[in-house]
């Protein structure tokens, strides 16, 4: 009976890991660029009370055994780096990669982050930036004079010189991807930075090689599916109070036997 108390106790740490998670989730259904987590979860060791093929005679063999779990543990969070919804903004610079591929944007520190959010501005320089002022690279400079921005498929930038009445070339977007981006770290504002388990960045033009392609005036939505994460809601609710009504049972099994002295 105390073996299933602190089963049921990893169950419940286990189901409270997956409300976070889940929560998290829920709270970045509106958040540009957002991917979803997904909870993972592995059995724990087994305590082996006969072991399985132990003989049973000279000529006979145990076909089972007998092995007890002793709980479960968390194994992992899951990104998930399906496409969200694509939404028109109307903004000449926001931009959305409809496909593979990952925006370059220069932290302060001078690493490189990357990131499926597409709302950019531009600072007092006219550079295009993020929302926290980061720079996207490569460095995209729009003049305060030049009006008409366009960007392309392929991540062509141009935009109107009214003093020369010219379309002009301010640079090309290129787009980043990695073997295993599930892998990447998640370090908050939508950016991700390369790891080890990610494999070293790729780099390339949109529309090419297998990169997607990028949407001018639109953002990518979260990829968030708020029924399905409603419903892992309830159901790691219903499964955190399971685990708790084990452990109620098994404290009155043992208030049981205590009661038996007297």
């Amino acid at each position: 009976m105390l073996r299933s108390l602190y089963t049921a106790a990893t169950g419940m740490t286990a189901q409270q890991h997956q409300i976070d998670v889940t929560s998290n989730n829920i709270a970045n259904v509106n958040t540009i660029g957002f991917k979803k987590d997904r909870a993972e979860f592995q059995d724990l060791m087994y305590e082996t009370l006969n072991y399985t093929a132990g003989k049973t005679s000279q000529t006979t063999f145990n076909p089972t055994g007998l092995d007890v779990g002793l709980g479960v543990r968390v194994s992992g969070v899951q990104k998930s780096f399906t496409e969200g919804d694509l939404k028109n903004t109307g903004n000449d610079l926001d931009m959305a990669i409809e496909g593979k591929g990952f925006f370059q944007i220069l932290l302060p520190s001078g690493e490189t982050a990357y990131t499926r959010n597409g709302a950019f501005k531009v600072d007092n320089e006219g550079t295009l930036v993020n929302g926290s002022g980061y720079r996207l690279q490569p460095e995209i400079v729009i003049p305060s004079t030049y009006t008409d921005v366009s960007i392309a498929l392929d991540g062509t930038v141009t935009a109107l010189d009214p003093a020369t009445g010219t379309t002009q070339d301010l640079g090309q977007i290129t787009l980043t991807d990695f073997i295993n981006p599930a892998g990447l770290k998640p370090l908050g504002d939508s950016l991700f930075q390369e790891s080890d388990a990610s494999g070293d960045p790729i780099e390339g033009n949109a529309t090419e090689d297998a990169f997607g392609s990028i949407r001018q005036s639109m953002v990518e939505s979260s990829n968030v599916a708020l029924v399905n994460e409603m419903v892992d809601l309830i159901t790691a609710q219903r499964a955190y109070e399971a685990n708790s009504k084990s452990i109620t049972t098994a404290d009155d099994m043992l208030d049981i036997i205590n009661r038996l002295k007297n």
